[in-house]
């Protein structure tokens, strides 16, 4: 019985003595709240017919009426078509090329690999605006590298930049291009802690290097791989405007109109925010539900899995 009685106290003795871990912790624990929940409650004004007069709480309610005009809007299949193709060969060529950089970068000398390693480390530091710029200079019909390299060769001026039929692949392209030595960092790191006696053992038996990274490399790096393959996959829906906004012209909509830059237009530009609203919280439902499907399933497959 005694022992009982003093379990509580010493338990609030406890928290006493770890007080000022939980204040160092408070500032960011109020900026998590402000920050990342307290705005959701601006959700309802997709379901209300907004008026900044009114407010949030007092706007009439209108239900799935913002919905409904969206999914019969003239050009929803375009916009949605046009995500979901960027957002998928974004994944197709975005996510193996950095695994693959860091299974060739852990097989050179380290003099070499530290130069490699930072020469495509470096494009990650170009703002957006400047990446941008720079194609439209390197893809210039008049006087891009790329177009007078393709006069000397006999070829006519192409418009790259208005082109729609070259919208993806130059997104994706730069993208890739951009991102592909900050990507590979986190492989890099996990091949740093492969155990290396596995590789003296290997080439005891006589493996080659190839037969390494088969059989050593490529193992250790799966469960990184599917945890960054089920937290890309979650965010499939979700790209971000700045770059295709920047890309976009009239000659090239057709197929980079995508849900981010569609909201970035009705939101900001024409004020309908409860439109807007209902657009993206379409969006994010469905990044929601598949990132969830896919965790179960690797879970279920794997047993890797974010929960």
């Amino acid at each position: 019985m005694k022992g009982r009685k003093k379990y509580p106290v010493v338990r609030a003795r406890h928290k006493w003595k770890n007080m000022d871990l939980f204040l160092l912790l408070l500032p960011a624990m109020i900026q998590v709240v402000i920050f990342r929940y307290w705005p959701i409650a601006g959700i309802q004004i997709a379901f209300k017919n907004f008026s900044a007069r009114k407010g949030i709480w007092g706007s009439a309610w209108v239900g799935l009426k913002h919905f409904i005009t969206f999914f019969n809007s003239y050009n929803f299949w375009e916009v949605l078509g046009n995500t979901l193709t960027l957002s998928l060969t974004m994944l197709l060529f975005s996510f193996p090329i950095p695994f693959i950089f860091a299974l060739f970068l852990n097989r050179l000398s380290p003099r070499f690999k530290k130069v490699l390693q930072t020469a495509s480390y470096a494009p990650y530091f170009i703002s957006t605006v400047v990446l941008v710029g720079m194609l439209y200079n390197f893809f210039s019909p008049s006087s891009g590298v790329v177009n007078l390299v393709g006069q000397k060769i006999g070829m006519e001026p192409v418009n790259f930049m208005g082109k729609a039929s070259c919208f993806v692949p130059m997104y994706v392209g730069s993208a890739v291009w951009q991102t592909l030595g900050y990507s590979a960092v986190i492989y890099i790191a996990a091949l740093a802690n492969v155990n290396p006696e596995l590789y003296e053992a290997a080439k005891i038996d006589g493996a080659s290097k190839f037969q390494c990274v088969i059989n050593i490399d490529v193992p250790s790096l799966i469960p990184t791989m599917l945890i960054l393959l089920i937290m890309q996959i979650g965010q499939i829906m979700n790209i971000g405007y700045e770059k295709v906004y920047l890309m976009q012209n009239a000659l090239n909509l057709s197929k980079s109109e995508i849900i981010s830059t569609y909201v970035y237009k009705l939101g900001l530009q024409q004020a309908r925010y409860d439109f807007s609203t209902a657009v993206n919280l379409f969006n994010t439902v469905i990044n929601f539900a598949v990132l969830m499907v896919v965790n179960r399933a690797a879970k279920k497959i794997s047993g890797t899995s974010l929960w």
